[in-house]
């Protein structure tokens, strides 16, 4: 074992070990951390999957289908017997299209039905007032990871990557009822419309701006600029009416849309239309289907091996009735004590947020008071819901339909659903993730944060520990979620998760100026596996660096306090293994910082970090004072 010193690595020192013994499972791209929890969480679920299906006693009719729909998803004879006819009879729908009025009395029922078109429309809360909802529209995905491998500097990564997508297509196209002849042609007019797709739709760095989203227009005025299609019906078969407003996600796709979706092109858009939604349909065909489909993005991510079919069975039936599989597992798994401990965690965190916004010195008064008026209003979501949404009442099916079909049908249930939500009130009791999920976040558009009970667990929580080891896991990343309401995107956006511009042109100079600090303290670091782009994932670094001075603050009020349990802790909340495909791919398409970067950047900025361990300037994780950057 390497000697690591902590006043180089923290990241390494704490976690060596670990990161020896830790071996990635054959069918995943990473093991530790937050992937060790949520591998717990699943094989616990699992069981109770199991014991409910065989004992047929169900706690609510909820758990009931949802095990129903796990039988089916692991029945691979019956999958075998349905073969790759679901996807065939749907894909056949494509056939009907001949012209662009055909394109466009078809949209709502095909998008409905998740089939891959020129553009997703969907409704979510008006970012200019948060009480309300409007259509959304949005560009379609593209076949690489991410828009920015079309850039001209990407071409040889962009060629072998897309050769490993096209050996993967040819492979399912062979197991259709279309001529050779005609595979190799759809095959390349879905290349061709890809690429042209590739240059105008958004990359994850400008969808990492998410105020950028906003681009609100007269519903007239994106009827003439989608003129090549009749979007005015699409809006009527969707809504029953032409709502006044749509926000345009994504202004470059949408400016050039006419030149790229119109009868010229038609032909090539069915023939996309058709490669990839068969594609995305494997996962719900044959394993033989579900393997071959599944090789692409394996292989983005070096996994060597499909996952089991009992863990893809209970992955799909617990996505599809997300909110009542995460409430069976908070009320069986997270007691009342450590909801009670916890809730008090995130008040303290919020109090002493208000406190440090005070002595604030880049905020002038006007500004601090609103400041303290967001934390005042910020809602806390921990655990689970208390109920159980009306939506996934209406998730119900035939258990003699293929797999496929049932997928299809509950996806329908849930899309119309959030449509028919168009010209209701929004709803902020609504979870943003269900309690069984491995993960935290906060919403700017409600202004709240969401702490599912899966996370809720060592190291990042548990009794068991010391309140300072709590505070270097759960706490840091509870302060990391209310960090965001003030990072480059929340600080945007009001108490009442509007954008609105509620700073001081020279407070926000001053925070702005901050902002670029962090991001050049990240950008052009270089790991093994890449570049790090410090624009791309400033909000992020931004939250970890609020998290971690606040629970540092609250640290110097702790009787007992022990800063060695603290930063052990944190850096070990960031142990992870990964495949070096998935490292270089996240790179590319997540807005958090690597692992190790995460763990090693934000102590440095903190005096605490200094005297705990007497890190000098001839130590690697040292920065000089006046680089130091605190912003909250």
């Amino acid at each position: 074992m390497e000697n690591i010193r902590i006043q180089d690595d923290l990241y390494t020192y704490v976690n060596q070990q670990k990161l020896e013994e830790l071996v990635i499972p054959a069918d995943k791209p990473m093991a530790g951390g937050f992937a060790e929890l949520a591998d717990a969480v699943e094989k616990i679920m699992m069981g109770e999957f199991e014991e409910m299906s065989q004992t047929k006693a169900y706690p609510n009719d909820f758990m009931r289908r949802a095990c129903e729909l796990y039988a089916i998803a692991k029945d691979a004879d019956k999958k075998a017997k349905d073969g790759i006819a679901p996807a065939l009879k749907m894909l056949a729908k494509l056939d009907e299209i001949h012209n662009m009025d055909d394109l466009s009395r078809l949209f709502a029922s095909l998008t409905t039905k998740s089939m891959p078109l020129p553009f997703r429309i969907g409704v979510l809360t008006d970012m200019k007032n948060s009480k309300q909802n409007l259509v959304h529209i949005q560009g379609p995905g593209v076949i690489l990871p991410d828009a920015s491998y079309y850039k001209p500097e990407m071409e040889a990564t962009k060629q072998q990557i897309l050769g490993i997508w096209a050996g993967v297509a040819k492979a399912v196209l062979a197991q259709t009822d279309l001529s050779a002849e005609d595979q190799q042609k759809y095959l390349a007019d879905t290349l061709a419309f890809d690429e042209m797709l590739g240059v105008l739709v958004k990359t994850s760095e400008e969808w990492s701006n998410y105020i950028a989203i906003y681009n609100p227009m007269p519903a007239n005025e994106v009827i003439d600029m989608l003129g090549t299609m009749d979007f005015a019906k699409v809006l009527t078969d969707l809504f029953g009416h032409i709502p006044q407003t749509i926000v345009v996600t994504e202004p470059r796709y949408f400016g050039a849309f006419a030149t790229v979706v119109n009868q010229d092109n038609l032909e090539l858009i069915k023939h996309w239309a058709y490669v990839t939604g068969l594609l995305e349909a494997c996962s719900y065909l044959s394993e033989e289907l579900r393997n071959l489909g599944g090789a692409y993005g394996r292989a983005l991510m070096g996994i060597a091996e499909m996952q089991s079919i009992d863990k893809f069975a209970y992955n799909l039936a617990s996505g599809l009735f997300s909110e009542p599989v995460g409430i069976y597992y908070g009320e069986k798994y997270f007691g009342e004590e450590a909801k009670r401990d916890i809730t008090e965690i995130v008040y303290q965190i919020i109090d002493t947020y208000k406190k440090r916004i005070l002595t604030n010195d880049i905020l002038g008064e006007e500004t601090k008071q609103k400041a303290i008026l967001k934390l005042s209003k910020m809602g806390v979501k921990m655990g689970y819901p208390d109920k159980v949404r009306d939506v996934f009442q209406k998730l119900v099916f035939n258990p003699e339909d293929s797999l496929f079909d049932i997928v299809v049908a509950l996806r329908e249930i849930r899309e119309l659903d959030e449509l028919s939500k168009l010209d209701e009130p929004t709803d902020p009791t609504k979870w943003a993730m269900p309690g069984h999920m491995v993960n935290a976040c906060y919403d700017p558009s409600v202004n709240d944060i969401t702490f599912p009970a899966a996370i809720l667990q060592a190291p990042f929580y548990s009794l068991k520990q010391s309140r300072s080891e709590n505070l270097g896991g759960i706490g840091a990343v509870i302060g990391h979620e209310i960090s965001h309401a003030f990072d480059s995107n929340g600080a945007k956006c009001d108490e009442n998760g509007n954008i609105n511009n509620w700073w001081t042109e020279d407070d926000f100079k001053r925070f702005e100026a901050k902002v670029q600090q962090m991001i050049e303290q990240f950008d052009g670091i270089e790991l093994p596996w890449g570049k790090v782009n410090g624009a791309f994932i400033v909000s992020e670094n931004m939250a970890d660096n609020g998290g971690v001075a606040v629970t540092l603050d609250i640290m110097g009020r702790t009787s007992g306090a022990n800063y060695q349990e603290y930063f052990f802790n944190w850096a070990k909340i960031w142990c992870q293994k990964a495949k070096p495909e998935y490292s270089q791919l996240l790179l590319s398409v997540d807005v958090h910082g690597p692992c190790i970067l995460r763990a090693n950047m934000p102590p440095r900025n903190f005096d605490e970090w200094y005297t705990t361990f007497g890190v000098t300037e001839n130590d690697q994780m040292y920065i000089a004072p006046e680089k130091r950057i605190v912003i909250w």
